[in-house]
């Protein structure tokens, strides 16, 4: 069975990757010298990796490949796939092999599944809160250095979804973008004729003054409308009338999110999906 939630995005690659850094990292030059010191070479342990809180699980396949980069014979047993809701006290994966190699990647695993947990429960909550409109939580580029596509993965096993990756596979036009350009029809014209024909366009706006002239010009295909209060949000959306995707942005929290998805839009995005949220507790208990 594949750990991986099955209709989310994770390249092998980054997996082994982050894994390897996170390692060496705590590894350093020497190894786990406790380890080393105090447990007998070949010895054998058998660990239990266990939810302490209630939460939506996410980094299981981090989980496995930081006791397998160690002890690549090492036994893994799953109870649980990434993105399932698991309950305080829910066992999610037995380990079983190598005592050292058990020891030395404990922390990097629980690091992984912790913060990642973390993302996805935050990220299924947010989820709950607009389930009645048609709105969707996205997150943004506001990621840790190093583990964006990992972070991306969690929110998309806590049932969010994923903005761009990065600047290279979609355009957001943002205010800056505009003021160095000279305006809103100039940087939609250099934009539009730039772009390829997979290459969505999307730009920020602060006032409906600007969402008109955007409108107006016609070459986006995505407006976020940044930091709009509720009616000026309505309003977006009466004057759009369907023409193009609405993305609201700004300070979005799990109090404000259901008011901002009755207002019609299509999307709310939220930095504080990836970078505000709470470790969920997730524990390893050996069983000698």
């Amino acid at each position: 069975m594949s750990l991986l939630r099955s209709d989310a995005f994770l390249s092998p690659l980054e997996i082994e990757q982050a894994v390897t850094r996170a390692l060496a990292e705590d590894l350093g030059r020497a190894g786990d010298i406790t380890s080393i010191a105090t447990v007998p070479e070949d010895t054998n342990g058998r660990a239990v990796v266990v939810a302490r809180k209630p939460g939506m699980v996410s980094g299981l396949p981090l989980v496995e490949a930081s006791f397998r980069r160690l002890s690549p014979q090492i036994d893994i047993e799953p109870s649980a796939r990434d993105g399932d809701a698991i309950a305080a006290g829910a066992k999610l994966m037995t380990i079983a092999g190598d005592a050292r190699a058990i020891l030395g990647a404990e922390r990097t695993a629980l690091n992984f599944i912790g913060h990642m947990s973390g993302i996805a429960t935050a990220t299924a909550e947010f989820v709950k809160r607009i389930a009645h409109t048609k709105a969707r939580i996205v997150c943004t580029r506001k990621t840790t250095p190093g583990l964006r596509a990992i972070e991306k993965y969690a929110v998309r096993c806590g049932g969010g979804f994923n903005h761009r990756f990065g600047l290279d596979d979609a355009m957001l036009i943002k205010d800056n973008h505009i003021a160095v350009a000279g305006g809103i029809a100039a940087v939609l014209k250099r934009a539009k004729e730039a772009a390829g024909h997979l290459v969505k366009i999307e730009i920020e706006v602060d006032s409906l003054e600007q969402l008109e002239e955007v409108l107006k010009v016609g070459l986006a295909d995505v407006v976020l409308i940044d930091n709009f209060d509720l009616d000026s949000m309505r309003r977006a959306v009466e004057v759009v009338a369907g023409r193009l995707v609405i993305e609201a942005s700004g300070g979005i929290t799990l109090a404000s999110a259901s008011a901002i998805a009755e207002t019609g839009v299509d999307y709310l995005s939220s930095g504080s999906l990836t970078h505000s949220v709470q470790n969920l507790d997730i524990g390893l208990d050996i069983e000698m």
